[in-house]
């Protein structure tokens, strides 16, 4: 077996507030091997963006409490000056952040944006750094790349941008991509067209990545394996088939049957109950339990352990083996 690519540990981040200690990630435990797509799915506020940031270094250590490892490529990340972190991030490590429009200077061109990224970390003339720019947007399907890169980010189009942002990213060849919400706002064939260029380009270059999103829909056909986040924890993890043909957790289930199927249209969308828990005061027991049409007294009393079930994946939940099975197979009617 390979070595790990990433493997982050016992993973906190608690913010200081007025308020109250905010525990935004709250002991998160999980690897990516190489090659690996790995997604990382829960609703806003679930810990899925901030994990991704702590990864990046760009937490700022004066407002975050970051404990536990991040060991990429055999290496502590967070015992690492900033300097030495500067040079793996974007060189090693690349993200795709949610928003492309503010991620993209709106003063300078494209192409200047990303012949910045190559420069900072290759001692490459700004012609050479240019055209490889080029290079990149003509890579990621951007038509007439040579005049594109001359335009600013207003004169392109949403999917355009996030092209842009794809480029960006993968111009220094990273071992690690990690893509943070790559399809907001997106219409849905676009959102198709940035998945799939995604996954043919990790092919291309090499490259394992992370897909951060709140749309299990939107991982099923790119990922090897998925972890369900909520409240700042994993309670779900498994390849992509455990989560969708034998899915143990009550709010995958929830995840689940919030996705549109084309051909089950009689059918009304079931939306989860209720609102996420405030991550400054989370409730004794699963953090789940307010929200679960499952919940019994012990779901209250004790926080259950991420543990695979009799030789099943993973999951956070004290429901019998035997329940879970009925309920998957009566009220999901999943059928692999």
């Amino acid at each position: 077996m390979p070595e790990p690519l990433l493997e982050v540990s016992d993973l906190h981040v608690t913010f200081e507030t007025d308020d109250g200690p905010v525990r935004a990630v709250d002991g998160v435990s999980f690897t990516v091997m190489p090659g690996e797509t790995l997604g990382v799915v829960g609703e806003s506020g679930s810990g899925k963006s901030v994990s991704s940031l702590a990864i990046m270094g760009l937490l700022n250590r004066k407002q975050a409490d970051v404990t536990g490892s991040i060991v990429f490529k055999g290496e502590d990340l967070l015992t690492l000056p900033n300097d030495e972190m500067r040079k793996i991030r974007g060189r090693q490590i690349s993200m795709i952040f949610q928003d492309p429009m503010t991620s993209l200077h709106p003063f300078y061109r494209v192409g200047d944006q990303i012949a910045e990224s190559i420069i900072e970390h290759e001692s490459v003339s700004k012609g050479d750094a240019h055209k490889r720019a080029v290079e990149m947007l003509g890579t990621v399907n951007i038509p007439r790349p040579d005049q594109r890169a001359k335009q600013y980010p207003h004169e392109f189009s949403g999917g355009m941008r996030q092209r842009a942002m794809i480029a960006m990213a993968l111009s220094l060849n990273p071992d690690l991509l990690i893509a943070d919400e790559p399809t907001t706002a997106l219409d849905v064939t676009v959102q198709a067209q940035i998945l799939g260029l995604i996954d043919n380009l990790k092919d291309e270059f090499d490259t394992a990545v992370m897909i951060v999103t709140h749309d299990l829909g939107v991982v099923a056909e790119y990922c090897d394996n998925i972890q369900v986040m909520y409240a700042g924890r994993i309670v779900e993890s498994g390849d992509t088939d455990d989560i969708y043909y034998g899915p143990h957790h009550p709010y995958t289930w929830g995840l689940l049957q919030s996705i549109p199927r084309m051909n089950e249209t009689e059918d009304r969308l079931t939306p989860i109950k209720g609102l996420p828990p405030s991550l400054i005061n989370l409730p004794d027991g699963c953090s789940f339990a307010p929200r679960c049409p499952y919940s019994f007294d012990r779901c209250i009393r004790e926080e259950p352990e991420l543990l695979p079930t009799d030789g099943h994946h993973a999951d956070a939940c004290f429901l019998p083996l035997e329940e879970k099975e009925r309920v998957i197979r009566e009220e999901l009617r999943v059928r692999a």
